[in-house]
């Protein structure tokens, strides 16, 4: 189930940002301070486009989803992100929580392309893109001022449009959210 985030969520987040292989693509692994946590939850997670994953069985906290247009693209390319507990790894969540977003997207907010990147070395989530339905689009390379480890493999862009969703859907093969799908709370 993905909700909007409450103060309450800022310890989620200071655990989920302190895990070393959580972060290991996205920083080096390198631990967060609970000021820097508490700085980020107030100035991104609590905005719209960034959801809070729960597991709908128990209510723990899994992760968030963020999915939003970015400054640098149009208003119309909305730019799909997540971040899951490794003890919530490989249960399928990213992907359903991405096929829920990207349908939404496509349905309700008049997305015409979802797009992801990722450092090209982090195979698991390059796979949760493809089974997303985004398909590889591009490698490139950022000038990182403090690289880590990976970082000169360059960073990859997946990425799926509209009518080639639409397509799919015609077809007969509708990207449903899977196992139990998502539920959304979005106010």
């Amino acid at each position: 189930m993905l909700r909007r985030f409450t103060h309450a969520d800022v310890e989620h987040l200071f655990s989920l940002h302190n895990d070393p292989d959580v972060m290991r693509f996205l920083n080096g692994g390198r631990a967060a301070s609970h000021r820097e946590i508490e700085r980020e939850c107030r100035e991104r997670f609590r905005k719209n486009g960034y959801w809070a994953a729960i597991e709908r069985a128990t209510g723990d906290f899994i992760g968030w989803f963020g999915f939003h247009p970015r400054e640098d693209r149009g208003p119309h390319e909305f730019e799909l992100g997540y971040r899951i507990r490794r003890s919530a790894w490989g249960q399928g969540y990213a992907t359903e929580g991405s096929r829920a977003l990207i349908r939404k997207g496509f349905t309700e907010l008049g997305v015409q392309r979802v797009f992801a990147e990722t450092m090209a070395v982090n195979l698991a989530s390059r796979r949760v893109m493809e089974k997303s339905g985004l398909e590889y689009v591009r490698t490139f390379h950022e000038d990182w001022s403090e690289p880590i480890a990976g970082a000169e493999h360059g960073e990859v862009e997946y990425a799926l449009t509209r009518a080639a969703w639409e397509r799919h859907e015609a077809e007969g093969r509708p990207w449903t959210p899977a196992r139990y799908g998502t539920a959304y709370s979005p106010e």
